[in-house]
């Protein structure tokens, strides 16, 4: 129910509030066209909300944690978190058909689980296994989808129906949450899980974040150029290994090591 709640989302925003009306400069019009937002009014009002929230709870969290947690924990939380989502992007490199990246994946997973203890040290990583990209998002690119107006949603941060609608499948292509279900873990595990990956990538981009609001004329349109730029790497495997699969702010094709450190997400 929820799901088609999501899917219907984007209409039901444009029968409440409208569209932005697109302009008659030939040169405006292109631009327009090109980002794709005909719903920026909406969007800039909810990417304010959001920045609000940020800027209260979220980055007083990550600052919080930075300042508690050693380098070297946060590094492990983040390989545990990471390794939580080695099924879901297994489950995806196999539906598109991706043999070999299926198999890095697979292999991964089993050694960071065992060897890399849970998760926590990216054992695989080290010895040349790199962490590959997969989610239903990408699988619908791939399988013909179209990706539909760019959305800011509440506390969810940059999407589009397409992404918006895979993410919603991945919920329910993770093991995980059946595991849970099936040995009575408690019913907040998973939001236990998506906070604590919301302040892990929040820690990882405090940095990231701050320049490009000091250095960006307008806030909102640096932060969908970027949004947009990732995504399209991801979507059409422009990396062949991104260090960090699933960092918004991070870019997919620099060096390991490189840059900045989802989606799903950085709240605004």
């Amino acid at each position: 129910m929820k799901r088609g709640l999501l899917m219907l989302l984007p209409g039901l925003l444009v029968l409440i509030f409208g569209c932005a009306t697109p302009p008659s400069d030939p040169a405006a019009l292109a631009a327009f066209k090109a980002n794709n937002d005909p719903l920026e009014p909406l969007n800039r009002k909810v990417f304010v909300f959001n920045q609000v929230l940020d800027r209260f709870i979220f980055l007083p969290l990550a600052k919080g944690y930075i300042h508690v947690v050693p380098d070297r924990g946060r590094e492990g939380i983040h390989n545990f978190l990471e390794n939580l989502k080695e099924p879901v992007v297994l489950a995806n490199d196999t539906l598109q058909g991706e043999g070999r990246r299926a198999a890095i994946t697979a292999g991964r997973f089993t050694i960071n689980s065992t060897i890399g203890i849970l998760g926590f040290v990216d054992f695989a990583g080290q010895h040349g296994l790199q962490r590959q990209n997969g989610d239903f998002g990408q699988t619908l690119y791939l399988w013909g989808f179209p990706e539909g107006a760019y959305l800011i949603l509440p506390l969810w941060g940059p999407s589009i129906p397409r992404d918006a609608i895979g993410s919603g499948v991945d919920i329910y292509l993770d093991p995980l949450r059946y595991v849970a279900r099936r040995y009575n873990y408690p019913s907040g595990l998973s939001a236990a899980r998506a906070i604590a990956s919301g302040i892990d990538e929040r820690s990882r981009n405090i940095d990231t974040l701050d320049e490009l609001q000091r250095e960006s004329i307008d806030y909102y349109a640096a932060f969908r150029s970027l949004y947009r730029q990732h995504r399209a790497s991801e979507v059409t495997r422009t990396s062949t290994a991104p260090t960090h699969s699933g960092d918004l702010y991070n870019d997919p094709d620099a060096p390991t090591g490189a840059g900045g450190p989802n989606e799903k997400q950085g709240t605004p």
